[in-house]
């Protein structure tokens, strides 16, 4: 096989392992505090203006399906990187914005600099893992996602930061709780499920990987969250180059790129882009380049996710590049999700 699969041992699998029982935990403990119902009624109300959702690196891009409900929903919602939001948007943090905060740790830099700059002008609504941090103490209302420790590379805190997001999303467009409940526990043992073929996976994919050398992983709607924690996970874990985009982006450029050594990772998303994103493969492959996608047709198990639940899809999605982390990293004979250069949480900018 050319690959050392017992070189997949270590803390970051483990956490990856230990994601069905994260996303347990998380459901169980979502509740609705008394504060998030005010602020949600307040939104229907028109009291905020706008909703600005930040974070940094898996924390925002695990915004992305939450951004498409509230603009679906009639609401002015806009995504900003916490470092930009902290430096050139500052205009936008009064009492007529509802922020919602992202950050698995809920210390990192940039979230307590946007704390201390806002000054409870803006009303704060936080995700986190930590209650023992900034963002939990001084946010206006809080969902705690309960995930656990974490090693190093976000898996149990990104699936569960989705969870608990999605729920935000179906409080604050005004649905019902408890039916928002009932579907997200359905992502938990969905999740077993993929993770108990995990080791046949990723044998599946040294094979496929072998004499890539770049790395593209695209989509649209609601899969730009995986599309972008994707890439992510893939350098940091790994050390591989991976980029991520939109599909239609990559036609503006990358395209050039294809070859025998560029594969392109492309999400099949939701029904109104199925079609647009099963020929972009097909066109890929044309020139030359290797793709594959993710969803219900893909025919590389691996890539083939189930969609019978709606609304569990953007949890389900990272599951296949997750085991492309564990695949490089076989081949690259390094063990993944170890950092060398960082920490777990950023404390410079």
């Amino acid at each position: 096989m050319g690959a050392n699969l017992s070189i997949l041992k270590g803390e970051y699998l483990g956490d990856l392992l230990a994601q069905p029982q994260a996303l347990d935990d998380t459901c169980s403990k979502l509740e609705l505090p008394k504060s998030l119902s005010t602020i949600s009624a307040r939104l229907q109300r028109g009291k905020y203006h706008r909703v600005v959702l930040t974070g940094m690196g898996s924390s925002f891009h695990a915004l992305h399906p939450l951004n498409l409900e509230l603009i679906a929903q009639g609401h002015t919602a806009v995504m900003v990187e916490s470092s930009e939001l902290i430096h050139y948007q500052t205009q936008l943090l009064d009492s007529r914005t509802l922020i919602v905060a992202v950050s698995q740790s809920g210390r990192s830099i940039e979230i307590v600099r946007l704390l201390k700059l806002n000054r409870r002008r803006a009303t704060v609504i936080a995700v986190t893992n930590s209650a023992d941090s900034p963002l939990y103490r001084q946010s206006d209302a809080v969902l705690l996602t309960h995930a656990g420790p974490e090693f190093s590379v976000s898996c149990k805190t990104y699936v569960s930061t989705l969870v608990a997001l999605k729920f935000l999303g179906d409080v604050l467009c005004d649905r019902n709780a408890s039916r928002s409940h009932k579907v997200l526990k359905h992502a938990a043992p969905a999740i077993a499920s993929y993770l108990a073929d995990w080791r046949s996976h990723v044998e599946l994919l040294v094979e496929r990987l072998k004499g890539i050398r770049d790395l593209f992983l695209i989509g649209r709607g609601a899969s730009l969250a995986a599309v972008g924690t994707g890439a992510l996970i893939i350098k940091e874990s790994t050390h591989r180059h991976a980029e991520g985009m939109g599909v239609a982006a990559f036609r503006h450029g990358p395209f050039e790129m294809l070859g025998d050594e560029v594969f392109v990772l492309i999400f099949f998303g939701d029904r109104k882009t199925k079609k647009l994103n099963r020929g972009f493969k097909d066109d890929i492959r044309e020139q030359g380049g290797q793709a594959e996608l993710v969803g219900d047709e893909s025919s590389l198990p691996p890539f083939h996710l189930p969609n019978d639940v709606p609304g569990i899809m953007p949890v389900l999605e990272i599951l296949p590049v997750q085991m492309m982390t564990l695949a490089l990293a076989a081949l690259g004979g390094r063990e993944p999700g170890r950092f060398e250069r960082t920490a777990k949480i950023t404390v410079k900018e």
